[in-house]
């Protein structure tokens, strides 16, 4: 009995190996190779590391300082911060960190300190709660969002996100408010994966890794947020004598309209060339230097710098 049990597990460890699912491999996007577990954010970006992060577009090569921000480091400086926070799509997915458009930028807004927060896979959500953490130790006047019109509401709506990672989530109380669950957020499988010398090792391991936490950790589903969520940070930034910003991928009407009634200035980036949707459509080096073009014209009617400067040459 004992050798026939024995036999079958290493039938199926062999069956699990040769079909490979999906839903066992273990992950290797910016997210496994740069950032590690957080309870109260799901992930985070690792202090201090670095790695080569090879995509279907592009091999790129991401630093984090001592902060967690793919940045340069944090000096003292006298000049006011403007802080830019958003997803892929700020933390430089298929760019190098000098071809993303808050680098660009950094050249011609030289009376701003720039600081670059984003972190790949955060909705809104999560952003909202990285600003209030990091703030302490960046304390900006100007605080840039990017909206990605792509997947935000989505990341907005649920508690499990890419390759399986769990979320922290809001959802709305009996009276209306937001209301902050999923804390602290459960382990992925991806992070049983990479712990457990088991799980890294045996197909059938992972299977009952995989088991454990899709039952015990359900996917939850609630009705969009982000309209509520931007004005909690606006009025966080403004509670702190900062202004808010906002800049979308492509146009959301429903957002673009709430905007506009709460008279939150935003510019919209369609147009920015992107490679494949397949691959995320993150931004070429072209696409960054719009982005970069359309805030700059954004910041200046708003009088945040003086005047839209020439654009760097590329």
């Amino acid at each position: 009995m004992l050798l026939m049990t024995i036999a079958t597990l290493a039938l199926i460890e062999a069956v699990l190996r040769v079909t490979d699912p999906r839903i066992l491999r273990e992950d290797k996007s910016e997210r496994s190779l740069t950032y590690s577990y957080d309870a109260e954010l799901g992930w985070a970006p690792k202090p201090n590391s670095s790695s080569t992060v090879i995509t279907s577009e592009r091999t790129i090569h991401a630093r984090h300082n001592s902060l967690g921000l793919r940045d340069i480091e944090l000096e003292r400086d006298p000049r006011p911060t403007m802080l830019f926070i958003g997803d892929s799509m700020v933390w430089g997915v298929d760019a190098e960190a000098d071809e993303r458009f808050t680098d660009l930028l950094r050249a011609r807004i030289t009376h701003y300190k720039t600081v670059n927060a984003g972190v790949s896979g955060f909705g809104t959500d999560q952003e909202y709660l990285w600003l209030q953490r990091i703030w302490p130790s960046v304390e900006p006047m100007v605080v840039v969002l990017t909206f990605c019109t792509d997947n935000d509401r989505l990341d907005n709506g649920t508690n499990v996100r890419y390759g399986g990672n769990r979320k922290p989530y809001f959802a709305a109380s009996p009276a209306g408010m937001l209301e902050l669950l999923g804390r602290p957020v459960p382990k992925s499988r991806q992070l049983y994966f990479r712990e457990h010398w088991l799980a890294r090792h045996s197909w059938l391991a992972r299977f009952f890794v995989t088991a454990y936490v899709e039952i015990r950790y359900r996917q939850l589903y609630v009705p969009d947020r982000t309209e509520l969520l931007i004005d909690k940070i606006r009025e966080f930034v403004e509670a702190r004598g900062a202004k808010l910003v906002i800049g979308m991928q492509h146009n959301d009407a429903q957002l673009a309209q709430h905007l506009k009634a709460v008279q939150i200035p935003f510019v919209t980036f369609d147009g920015a060339e992107a490679y494949s949707v397949s691959s995320g459509a993150h931004w070429t080096p072209s696409g960054h230097r719009l982005v970069a073009d359309r805030l700059m014209k954004l910041l200046a009617e708003n009088s945040i710098v003086e005047t839209a400067r020439s654009p760097a040459k590329p």
